[in-house]
């Protein structure tokens, strides 16, 4: 093929092309190929279209929760006889600083006191012929648990919505336990001190009630945790445990619900 033919097919073919791409300029229909932060973007993650929590904004908030129980003759599996009572008391107040819009970062520090009065209960294995038992009388056990911990949060607008969000929290915490067991007739006692570490995510829900006003509610879904204890019995017998645990699934009995102040 002659090569004046050559050069001119392929120089039509090239201004057919440009043509197209100035066409697709015009009225919007060519884009840059995305970046992968711009794809990550298109999660709403970081989106910042719809603004929940303004950067620069004071997060103040505290949830709390009391329980008490009381048994009178209870069975319970080979546990019988039941009489006792007991309360836990537990607070954990937040406070936080916006340093983004929709992001925050803060400092979430958590209390409780646990407190078991068991009066007497059997623990009975088989029948009454063959079987075993074992009678627990005057038990008492009082514990205190208190953790800081550092949080990173993210907000998720419900679409446009000012008032409704999903929310992730991530925590790094430390803490610190004591309890004291007694029980029987003379006394005897336990006492413990330890240590906990811990990682974990907790995403959950806040409704905004006012402008300022806010009810969260949040759950446990997964954590990392390490705790070391010592134990010294009748202040004589001395022992340790270290326990680890990693745990991937919904804890319902670590669901908090409170209330937070958007300053």
């Amino acid at each position: 093929m002659d090569k004046k033919i050559v050069k001119t097919i392929l120089g039509l073919w090239l201004a057919v092309a440009a043509a197209e791409v100035r066409a697709q300029q015009s009225d919007g229909a060519w884009q840059e190929p995305l970046t992968v932060n711009e794809m990550r973007a298109q999660r709403g993650l970081t989106e910042m279209g719809s603004v929940f929590v303004p950067k620069g904004q004071w997060i103040l908030g505290a949830n709390a929760s009391y329980s008490t129980h009381e048994n009178e003759s209870y069975n319970f599996l080979v546990i019988e006889g039941i009489e006792s009572d007991g309360y836990t008391f537990r607070v954990s107040p937040v406070l936080a600083y916006a340093v983004r819009d929709n992001m925050a970062l803060g400092v979430r520090a958590v209390y409780s006191r646990t407190n078991l009065t068991i009066d007497e209960a059997d623990l009975v294995f088989g029948d009454d012929s063959s079987g075993t038992e074992i009678r627990v009388d005057d038990y008492k056990s009082v514990k205190h648990s208190y953790t800081v911990a550092f949080s990173w949060r993210q907000y998720i607008p419900l679409g446009k919505s000012k008032r409704f969000a999903l929310f992730n929290e991530m925590q790094l915490g430390a803490g610190g336990t004591q309890s004291k067991f007694a029980d029987g007739q003379p006394v005897k006692g336990t006492y413990e001190t330890g240590y906990t570490l811990s990682l974990g995510v907790s995403p959950g829900l806040v409704a905004f009630a006012t402008n300022n006003v806010a009810i969260e509610v949040n759950v446990g879904v997964m954590g990392i945790s390490y705790s070391s204890v010592k134990q010294v019995h009748n202040q004589v017998a001395v022992g340790h445990r270290r326990m680890s645990n990693m745990n991937f699934k919904v804890n319902i009995f670590s669901i908090g619900v409170g209330v937070a102040f958007y300053l």
